[in-house]
């Protein structure tokens, strides 16, 4: 049982292969979006907080 168990864990971390060039621009521009994101959700919290102070 052990044997097999170990054979199976072997087989497994063998499977995954290093990212290629794809992947890792693929997560790059992942992270460019987020931030980007994060980004204009500030500027229109900013909108928002600049509207809010006009009415008054």
């Amino acid at each position: 049982m052990l044997i097999s168990l170990s054979a199976l864990l072997l087989g497994l971390s063998a499977c995954q292969k290093e990212e290629g060039p794809a992947e890792k621009a693929g997560k790059e521009m992942d992270k460019a979006v987020d931030k980007i994101g994060q980004q204009i959700e500030k500027a229109g919290e900013s909108v928002q907080d600049a509207a809010k102070s006009d009415k008054k």
